[in-house]
């Protein structure tokens, strides 16, 4: 790996720097998420979603409810049970009922669903470990932590928000 250039060094230690490279994360992010919906038919809202529903599966808390998606999205009940009623039309999801507790309904994003978005975010796995294969395993060790302790620290700000 080569060293970074002194523009590199500039911006690693300049707050307003990781600003605009989070932003420019971010849109290029909602670029081809926005692509997606709109290719299948889904809101914004769908995608926000279903990235929900399909990080739970990492989770070992099990799969999300309706009212864990509600509280995640901050959306009512009457939206999350649209957006809900959208994605399984479209094939995306199922609901489907704890065994143990009948009340309680699980979301699962469906096989099929799934296979799809890894075919059309393929190009942004590409992305991403060709990045990744630009440093070392200590730096994408710091790499991820700073992100982990990023999304703790943005997480910890929406909660003390009202």
């Amino acid at each position: 790996m080569q060293s970074p250039s002194p523009a590199a060094d500039d911006q690693a230690s300049d707050l307003l720097a990781y600003a605009v490279l989070l932003r420019t994360l971010n849109r290029e992010l909602n670029r081809s998420t926005l692509d997606f919906a709109h290719q299948h038919g889904l809101h914004a809202t769908d995608i926000h979603a279903l990235a929900v529903i399909m990080d739970s599966s990492a989770d070992p808390g099990g799969p999300v409810t309706p009212s864990h998606l509600r509280e995640e999205l901050r959306l009512t009940s009457g939206a999350v049970t649209a957006c809900l009623d959208r994605l399984e039309r479209s094939g995306h999801i199922s609901r489907v009922r704890d065994s143990a507790d009948r009340r309680v309904v699980h979301l699962v994003y469906n096989a099929d669903a799934r296979a799809l978005a890894r075919q059309y975010f393929a190009p942004l796995a590409r992305a991403t470990q060709t990045a990744r294969s630009q440093f070392t395993a200590d730096q994408l060790t710091t790499i991820a932590a700073f992100l982990g302790t990023l999304n703790a620290a943005l997480a910890a700000e929406h909660e003390t928000q009202p």
